[in-house]
C-alpha cells in the first residue's frame, strides 16, 4: 500500500472526469503532477500541484482548475476536505479511518514499503574498488557503506542488483606493493631493511612477509627483481584481497563479484573495446591542447590516440593510448565498462572517491558511446570523512602507517554505528565523524535515537500481557487512535513507501536514515506524552482492546524501523545496554 500513490491515482481519475465533462481539454501531459505532504502540516495531509501544472497548456486559470478538481475529489470517501490555496495549489485532508488502513497494511503486508520502480531490471553497483595495496581506510569506508546501502535500497525497489568490486591490480602500484612485501620478506629472514619513499611501510605487511618466507624459504634472497617480482606481486595481491574481504565483512559487506583489472590485459578485451569505439568513428590520432594554467615543465605537444568523448558531453577528448603505444589508465576502465554493457546490465552505478571527480564526464561518455546511449551510468562521489575524538583530530593508525583503517573505526564504535553515521549526510557532502558524539546516548545521536525507539517498542511488547501477534493487532479497532500525536505517527508511517521510491529514484540512501530519525522522533514524542496523559499510554490496564490498538500503532513503527535499518545494513536493537 502506497497511500500517496493511491491519492495521486485518484487525482488523475478526477482529472479524467473533468476532461469527460468538458472542463479540461484532452491530451494534457500529467507527468509532472505530484501528490506530497504540504510544507506546513497545518494546511492538510497532502497537497497536489495538478492545477498549476495543467494551467498553462490548458490555457486556463489555475484556481479554476483547482476548484473543479476539489469538487471531484470531495466525492471520494477517503478525502475529508480539499481546499484551494494561493494561486492554485490544492490541500487535502484525509479521513481519519484511512490511517488505520495504513497501519493494517504495515502489519500484514510483507511488501509494505517496497516499490516496483525497478521492475526487475538488471543493475550493477560497483563500489569500494580500492587499490589492493593495504587495508581499507576511513575514506573507503564511506564509499563502501554508501554503495552497499544503495544496492540494498535498489533491491528493496525491485531491481535485480549485482554488487561488484573492481580490483585495480594492473598498475604500477602493485609492483610497489610487491617490493614492499619483499622488504618484509627480507626482514623475516633477520635482515635490516629501509622503506624508501614510495613503498608501503605499514605493519600490516609484516605477516605477509612472514607468510612469503614460509612459502618459498630463502629462494628469493639475494635475487634480482626479475626472479621474484611477478610471483611476489601475485602473492601480495591475493593476501591484500583476503585482508580487504575481511575488512568488508567487518562492516557487513559481501560482494557478488570481484573483477580483476589484470584480466583485461593480454586478453584482447581492451583492444575490442577501443575497436568498438573506432568503428563508431570515435577514435582518432590527435594532439591535445595544453592544460590550463601553468604548464608542467615536461609538457610537450604529442600525437596520441584519442577518444572523441566531447561527442557525449565531455569537456575535452581523452587519450586512450600514449605516444609510446602504451595504454593510458582510461583504456582498461573503458574495457571494464564495455564488459558491464556486454553482460546485459540495464543500468550502471559507480561509487568513486571524491578525488575521482574529473573522471565522471569521461566515464559517462564512454558508456554512452559503447551502449549507444541505452545504458545509463550514474557516478556517485563519496566525499571526505574527518575523524575527531575528545575534540581533536583522531591520530593515524600505526598498523596502517599513514592512515586510519576501517578496522580502527569498527573496533572503536562497532559496525552498526559506523554504517548508520556514514549515511547521515548526503554522499557528496563532507562528513564529520566524532567518536564521542556517535556513541553518546541522546537525541542528538541519530543511530542511538532510532535504535532506542526499536528497543523501547520491544520492551512494551514484552510487558503487554495481551496477544501481540501482527495478525491480532491488525484486527484491533484502530479507529480508536484519534489523538493528534497518534495520528502524526500513523501519517509518518504512510510516508514510508513514498520515501523509498524517492530515495531509490535519486540513488540517495541517506534519505532512509533521515526518515528513520523522524519516525523515531514521532514515536518518542508520543511515549513522552503518555507520561502526562494517561490515555496515551500504550498499556491500558483492564482494557485489552484499547491496549491492542495502541500496540498495533507502535508495532507498525517497529516494522518500518526494521525495514529501514535493514536497508542501511544496521541490526535493529532488541534492547539497549
Amino acid at each position: 500500500m502506497n497511500l500517496f500513490a493511491d491519492i495521486r491515482a485518484l487525482v488523475l481519475t478526477s482529472l479524467d472526469a473533468l476532461v469527460a465533462d468538458g472542463v479540461l481539454p484532452d491530451g494534457l501531459s500529467r507527468q509532472a503532477i505530484a501528490v506530497e505532504p504540504p510544507r506546513d502540516a497545518a494546511h492538510g495531509d497532502m497537497a497536489t500541484n495538478a492545477a498549476m501544472v495543467l494551467a498553462k497548456p490548458a490555457k486556463m486559470n489555475p484556481r479554476a482548475i483547482a476548484e473543479a478538481l476539489a469538487a471531484k475529489l470531495a466525492d471520494d470517501p477517503r478525502i475529508g476536505s480539499a481546499e484551494v490555496a494561493g494561486p492554485g495549489f490544492l490541500n487535502m485532508r484525509i479521513e481519519t479511518g484511512v490511517w488505520a488502513g495504513v497501519l493494517k497494511a504495515a502489519l500484514t503486508d510483507a511488501g509494505f514499503g517496497r516499490s516496483s520502480l525497478g521492475q526487475g531490471k538488471k543493475l550493477m553497483v560497483e563500489y569500494v574498488s580500492a587499490n589492493p595495496t593495504g587495508p581499507l581506510h576511513v575514506g573507503h569506508t564511506r564509499g563502501a557503506v554508501f554503495g552497499d546501502a544503495l544496492a540494498s535500497l535498489l533491491e528493496f525497489a525491485s531491481y535485480d542488483v549485482t554488487r561488484e568490486y573492481y580490483i585495480n591490480d594492473g598498475g604500477a602500484q602493485v609492483d610497489v606493493l610487491a617490493r614492499s612485501v619483499y622488504l618484509r620478506y627480507l626482514e623475516a629472514h633477520g635482515q635490516d631493511v629501509a622503506f624508501e619513499d614510495g613503498t608501503y611501510p605499514g605493519d600490516y605487511l609484516i605477516p605477509v612477509g612472514k607468510a612469503l618466507k614460509d612459502k618459498v624459504g630463502d629462494a628469493y634472497l639475494d635475487k634480482g627483481e626479475q626472479f621474484w617480482l611477478q610471483e611476489v606481486r601475485e602473492f601480495a595481491t591475493a593476501a591484500m584481497m583476503d585482508l580487504i574481504r575481511a575488512d568488508l565483512a567487518a562492516v557487513g559487506i559481501r560482494m557478488d563479484n570481484f573483477y580483476s583489472e589484470k584480466s583485461l590485459y593480454g586478453t584482447g578485451r581492451i583492444e575490442d573495446a577501443i575497436q568498438t569505439l573506432d568503428q563508431k568513428g570515435l577514435i582518432y590520432q590527435g594532439t591535445l591542447e595544453p592544460p590550463k594554467g601553468k604548464l608542467p615543465e615536461d609538457w610537450e605537444p604529442r600525437e596520441q590516440t584519442l577518444f572523441k568523448s566531447t561527442a557525449y558531453g565531455d569537456d575535452v577528448d581523452r587519450p586512450v593510448k600514449k605516444s609510446d603505444g602504451a595504454w593510458t589508465y582510461f583504456a582498461p576502465d573503458i574495457a571494464y565498462h564495455y564488459d558491464k554493457v556486454e553482460r546485459g546490465f540495464d543500468e550502471l552505478i559507480d561509487v568513486f572517491g571524491a578525488d575521482h571527480g574529473g573522471y565522471v564526464k569521461r566515464m559517462k561518455a564512454a558508456v554512452a558511446a559503447l551502449s549507444d546511449e541505452k545504458v545509463p551510468l550514474d557516478i556517485k562521489l563519496a566525499q571526505l570523512v574527518k575523524l575527531y575524538k575528545n575534540g581533536e583530530p583522531f591520530k593515524m593508525s600505526k598498523r596502517a602507517g599513514t592512515f586510519i583503517t576501517l578496522r580502527d573505526l569498527v573496533d572503536q564504535v562497532g559496525s552498526d554505528v559506523t554504517r548508520f553515521h556514514m549515511l547521515t549526510r548526503k554522499n557528496d557532502a563532507p562528513l564529520d565523524f566524532d567518536f564521542d558524539k556517535v556513541t553518546e546516548q541522546s537525541k542528538d545521536n541519530p543511530v542511538f535515537y532510532v535504535q532506542y525507539a526499536h528497543a523501547r517498542i520491544n520492551s512494551v511488547l514484552r510487558k503487554a500481557g495481551v496477544d501481540v501477534s501482527d495478525a491480532t493487532l491488525a484486527a484491533a479497532d484502530l479507529g480508536t487512535l484519534t489523538h493528534a500525536a497518534e495520528l502524526k505517527v500513523a501519517k509518518t508511517i504512510a510516508e514510508w513507501p513514498r520515501l523509498v521510491e524517492i530515495a531509490a529514484k535519486g540513488h540517495e540512501p541517506h534519505r532512509i536514515a533521515f526518515y528513520l530519525y523522524d519516525l523515531a522522533s514521532d514515536f518518542h514524542a508520543l511515549w513522552n506524552r503518555g507520561n502526562e496523559d494517561v490515555s496515551l499510554r500504550f498499556l491500558q490496564e483492564g482494557d485489552n482492546a484499547t491496549t491492542q490498538a495502541k500496540i498495533a500503532l507502535i508495532r507498525a513503527v517497529q516494522v518500518v524501523l526494521a525495514q529501514g535499518l535493514g536497508i542501511l545494513g544496521v541490526t535493529p536493537a532488541e534492547e539497549m545496554r
